[in-house]
């Protein structure tokens, strides 16, 4: 049986994954690892990276890791890749939700949180990785934004600035690392089943995804996972600085 081609594999390649301890973190990792990738799981709960971790097998390693933290960033980094040896691709995917009405007395703060944690990271775990990606023959960026930065949701300002900002952010890197043939893209998920939409009850997102969606159905975390791979693959040498709606429709329909 042929073997794949190397362009279309990115076996023995090391990534990083913020957020990977559920949701669409959890299912890249597990992705990756799968296609033969090392992987760096990263998430504030080192129990539940490590439980990640051990599911991905014996090529993926378990961080604590803050990413409103600039200073744990440059060092866990460092830790990655002292351990692995390498950096080939960083995965932005760490989230928080951020709902908040302008006038709550509690706006300022959700907003500098949602800011740190969803826009300032992305750039903080971009220019920590930057000296391994240069070494790599195809290092590759995705940054996890959202639908929230192509519409928006009211009551949601701060994460709706925030996923905006990744969109910008990304074309931004793109222009500036494309010319050592870095590329940088970012994903905008639409309603998927996470950690971050369990509150909302089965029959609102139902009700939701047949009312907005051309699928008419919320999506799996797996499903971004997989578009995630296509981008990072060392054939992927083309595309960058692009933002792409993982989101069943939603972004196609009027209403």
């Amino acid at each position: 049986m042929p073997h794949p081609s190397p362009l279309r594999s990115i076996a023995g390649r090391v990534a990083i994954i913020t957020g990977a301890a559920s949701g669409m973190g959890r299912a890249t990792a597990r992705l990756f690892a799968a296609e033969g990738a090392h992987v760096a799981v990263t998430d504030l709960d080192l129990v539940a990276c490590q439980a990640v971790a051990a599911d991905c097998g014996p090529n993926a390693r378990a961080f604590a890791l803050d990413v409103a933290d600039g200073d744990a960033i440059a060092r866990v980094v460092a830790h990655i890749a002292q351990d692995f040896g390498r950096i080939d691709i960083l995965v932005n995917n760490a989230g928080i939700s951020s709902f908040c009405a302008l006038d709550d007395p509690a706006y300022d703060d959700v907003w500098h949180r949602a800011v740190a944690v969803m826009l300032t990271a992305h750039q903080r775990m971009v220019r920590a990785a930057l000296p391994w990606l240069r070494q790599s023959d195809a290092a590759r960026i995705v940054n996890i934004a959202s639908t929230e930065g192509l519409g928006a949701t009211p009551g949601d300002t701060p994460y709706v600035a925030a996923k905006t900002g990744v969109i910008g952010l990304t074309r931004g890197l793109a222009v500036d690392l494309g010319p050592e043939g870095i590329t940088v893209n970012c994903i905008c998920p639409g309603p998927i089943r996470t950690a971050m939409t369990d509150a909302v009850a089965e029959e609102h997102k139902t009700l939701f995804a047949k009312r907005h969606t051309a699928l008419r159905r919320y999506g799996e975390p797996e499903e971004v996972a997989h578009i995630t791979l296509s981008l990072v693959l060392p054939a992927a040498s083309y595309i960058t600085g692009v933002a792409i709606p993982v989101d069943g429709g939603l972004m196609a329909r009027n209403a």
